[in-house]
């Protein structure tokens, strides 16, 4: 063979075998983007569990002719793609993670002030701005429904829903969800402040009744079938977080209880991150719909978190005992990293004041009212 065959033969493998001559500045923009999300994780600390493996899904998607998100010859689906297909699409992986919350979820707050449920539904106003501005901005139906629920800082129910009405949007709003979740610490306190009095601040409230153990068990028994009833679109989800509760509650099933919580929903983040992070294709990821909808989700965040303090105030103005408006920012889906927020910024305005039990009622009801307005925007546009 001569050198001039060699040559021949090496170029051809580096034409059509081998990536290089097919790079895009897209490509390289994206390589940027998976970067940027590796360094917010590791180090700012922002949801590391979820950004890293999203961001190192968008990183290596991004190589050509990578045999990650697509369909073999024989019409298997490849590596990520499997991941996205029978996870995502089949609606498996958040259910899992749902699973695995509800066996961490205590609901003795939420039964103990039943009424702060109303402090979850009033948290959805940004949901619904959010999905008016962007039809204005001219997103379809199905897209606006999906950019909406970013407010509700629920990352599964973002990813549930997306995957649902609008794949293609399902890289930028699952980052947009996650990401602002990460910055709950420091999005939520100025609008607190703005929005409340510094009397309203200090209120001081009650210590929440202690709640009995039937309590306990009936209510994901009830939550189930009341949600299954007339939301049956998030049954897969809330159905799997009742699922998950009931096996805490009962004391029965530790093992289940520790897998689920642990190793499986470790598991599954990692099959979830990737997924998303692979639909982050420079061919898809680059055009203006993802900007606007980074710049919605902030406006969305804001106008959830206003909207469970103003249901709180309003509350307050028919009820003897007062709420401390600072719980209603917990009204949004962020468990319970947005109950902190409520208890941090409390114990500065007076210290001994201590919120984050009763926050977390709001919380939990927050994550079920981010869920029924996934669950109407589905039987709405599906």
């Amino acid at each position: 063979m001569s050198f001039e065959q060699l040559f021949e033969i090496l170029k051809t493998i580096l034409l059509t075998q081998t990536g290089l001559p097919h790079i895009t500045f897209g490509n390289v923009i994206m390589w940027g983007v998976g970067l940027f999300f590796l360094y917010l994780a590791t180090a700012k600390n922002f949801e590391p569990l979820l950004l890293v493996p999203i961001g190192f899904g968008a990183f290596i998607v991004n190589f050509p002719l990578a045999p990650l998100m697509g369909y073999t010859e024989a019409g298997h689906p490849q590596f990520i793609q499997a991941f996205y297909h029978y996870g995502l699409e089949w609606e498996i992986l958040p259910s899992v993670i749902f699973l695995g919350l509800g066996t961490l979820t205590d609901f003795g707050p939420l039964i103990a002030n039943p009424k702060v449920l109303a402090v979850g539904a009033g948290a959805q106003l940004g949901v619904f701005i959010t999905f008016i501005g962007t039809l204005l901005f001219g997103f379809t139906l199905k897209e606006a429904a999906s950019v909406g629920i970013i407010g509700g800082a629920d990352g599964p129910t973002t990813v549930y829903l997306t995957t649902a009405l609008a794949p293609h949007l399902l890289g930028a709003n699952a980052v947009a969800a996650y990401s602002y979740m990460a910055l709950v610490p420091l999005i939520q306190p100025p609008i607190m402040r703005l929005l409340t009095s510094k009397a309203e601040r200090q209120i001081t409230m009650a210590q929440l009744r202690p709640v009995s153990r039937l309590e306990k068990l009936l209510f994901p028994l009830i939550a189930a079938a009341v949600i299954s009833l007339l939301i049956p679109a998030v049954t897969p989800l809330m159905g799997m977080f009742m699922l998950g509760n009931f096996m805490r509650e009962c004391g029965v099933v530790r093992r289940l209880v520790d897998t689920g919580g642990g190793a499986l929903m470790n598991m599954v983040t990692i099959f979830l991150g990737l997924a998303v992070g692979a639909t982050m294709q420079a061919e898809k990821f680059l055009d203006w719909k993802p900007l606007v909808i980074l710049s919605f989700g902030i406006i969305d965040f804001v106008f959830c978190t206003a909207g469970g303090i103003w249901t709180v105030q309003i509350l307050n103005k028919f009820s003897k005992v007062k709420i401390n408006p600072l719980i209603g920012s917990a009204g949004v889906s962020a468990v319970p990293m947005a109950a902190r927020v409520s208890q941090v910024v409390g114990l500065e305005e007076r210290p001994g004041n201590y919120l984050l039990m009763h926050a977390m009622g709001p919380n939990l009801a927050g994550v079920m009212g981010t869920a029924a307005a996934a669950g109407m925007f589905i039987a709405m546009f599906r």
